[in-house]
C-alpha cells in the first residue's frame, strides 16, 4: 500500500469532509496536473501524485468513502486489501477529459506496479447475512451457499479441449497488451491498451473446451462456513479472500464480502456496545422502592429500584452489553425507569393517598 496511508485522504486533497463529489474531482484534477511525474520532476512529486490519486480513488467512490468515514483507513484497507482493489472503478480519464494531457493509463501502470493487462482476477461476490441481536453476544458461524464460477474440471481451467493447448497471440506476442502512439505537436503520448485479438490473455484458444466453451469456468454452488465475531454491528462487512468468482484462465479468484444485517430489536436499543431497555414502574413503587425483573441479552436479572426514583431515571447493569470488537470486555445495559400512574385505584386506596397528602407525607 502506498504511503498515502500515512495521511488523511481529505487533507491530501485539501477538501473538507462534507465536500461534494464535484469538489473532490476538482481538487484532485488541480493537484494531479501539478504533480504528474511527466510534468513535475521535483523530488517528492511522484510520491505526492500517488497520495492524491489514492485519496481520490477512495473519496470518489460512494461505498469506499462510506467505509473510510466509518472505519478510517484501516477499515478501507481491510475491505479493499490491495491497490488493485482500491483503484478499481475509479474513472481517472473522466477527470482529465479535455485537458490535452494524456497517458494516464500508462503512468498509473508505472507508478502503482501495474504490469500486464491481461484477464483480471475473478469478480467479487457479496451477500447479506441476517442475524438477531441475540446472535452476536458470542462468536458464531453461519454456513452459506454461494453460486460462483469454478475452474472447469474437464479442461482444468485452461479453456482448451483436453489434449490441445493455446498458442501465443500473434498480435501482442503474448504480452496481453499493445502500445499505441499518439502525437500532438511536439508531444508524444504512449497509451497501453488490452490486446483486441486475445482479449488480454496473451494466447488464443483454437479448440475450445466443449463443457466451458473456452472460458475455463463453469457454474457451481459451494457451501462456505463464515465465522462472525461477537459484537458485530449492522452493516459490518467481512472479507473472505479468494472465495469469490474464479478468474478466467488461471487468474486469481475474487473475494467474498459478507455484510451483516441486524434489524432493530423490539425490546433492546443498541448504542455501540451498550444496550438500553425500558422497565415499567408504577408511581407508588417508584416512591417506596421495589425490585423488578429486567430482560438482558443473557437472560432476566433482578434489579432494585430505590425509593424516590424519578421518571426517566437510568440504572446500569454492568457487563450485560455486547462484546467490544476493538478491545476486551463488554458494554453495559442501561435500564430506563418508565414511571406510570395507576388508573384504576379503588376508593380505599384513593383515601389512603389523600391522607398522605394532607399530613404532608408526600412532598
Amino acid at each position: 500500500m502506498s504511503s498515502a496511508s500515512s495521511r488523511d485522504f481529505y487533507d491530501a486533497l485539501g477538501v473538507p469532509k462534507e465536500a461534494s463529489k464535484d469538489d473532490i474531482k476538482s481538487a484532485y484534477r488541480k493537484l494531479a496536473l501539478q504533480y504528474h511525474p511527466d510534468r513535475n520532476k521535483d523530488p517528492g512529486a511522484e510520491e505526492k501524485f500517488k497520495q492524491i490519486s489514492e485519496a481520490y480513488a477512495v473519496l470518489s467512490d460512494d461505498e469506499k468513502r462510506k467505509q473510510y468515514d466509518t472505519y478510517g483507513k484501516e477499515g478501507v484497507y481491510q475491505k479493499y486489501g490491495s491497490e488493485e482493489d482500491i483503484f478499481r472503478g475509479a474513472d481517472f480519464s473522466d477527470v482529465f477529459r479535455g485537458t490535452g494531457f494524456g497517458g494516464f493509463d500508462d503512468i498509473f501502470s508505472q507508478l502503482f506496479g501495474g504490469g500486464r493487462r491481461g484477464p483480471q482476477r475473478g469478480n467479487d461476490v457479496s451477500l447479506r447475512i441476517p442475524l438477531r441481536l441475540e446472535d452476536v453476544v458470542n462468536d458464531i458461524s453461519r454456513e452459506v451457499e454461494i453460486p460462483r464460477s469454478e475452474p472447469c474440471p474437464t479442461c482444468g481451467g485452461s479453456g482448451a479441449t483436453p489434449g490441445t493447448s493455446a498458442r501465443t497471440c500473434p498480435q501482442c506476442g503474448g504480452a496481453g497488451q499493445v502500445q499505441k502512439v499518439q502525437s500532438a505537436g511536439f508531444a508524444r503520448f504512449i497509451r497501453v491498451e488490452t490486446c483486441s485479438r486475445c482479449g488480454g490473455r496473451g494466447s488464443i484458444i483454437e479448440s475450445p473446451c466443449k463443457d466451458c466453451r473456452g472460458r475455463g469456468l463453469v457454474r457451481r454452488t459451494r457451501k462456505i462456513s463464515i465465522r462472525i465475531p461477537a459484537g458485530v454491528e449492522d452493516g459490518h462487512t467481512l472479507r473472505l479472500r479468494g472465495e469469490g468468482e474464479a478468474g478466467e484462465h488461471g487468474t486469481p479468484r475474487g473475494d467474498l464480502y459478507a455484510v451483516v444485517s441486524i434489524p432493530e430489536h423490539p425490546i433492546f436499543k443498541r448504542r455501540d456496545s451498550d444496550i438500553y431497555v425500558e422497565t415499567q414502574v408504577n408511581a407508588v413503587e417508584a416512591m417506596v422502592g421495589t425490585e423488578v425483573r429486567v430482560p438482558t441479552l443473557y437472560g432476566d436479572v433482578k434489579m432494585d429500584i430505590p425509593a424516590g426514583t424519578q421518571p426517566g431515571a437510568t440504572f446500569k447493569v454492568k457487563g450485560k452489553g455486547l462484546p467490544r470488537l476493538s478491545h476486551f470486555g463488554k458494554g453495559d445495559e442501561f435500564v430506563v425507569a418508565n414511571v406510570y400512574v395507576p388508573k384504576n385505584l379503588n376508593g380505599k386506596q384513593k383515601d389512603a393517598l389523600r391522607g398522605l397528602l394532607k399530613d404532608g407525607t408526600l412532598q
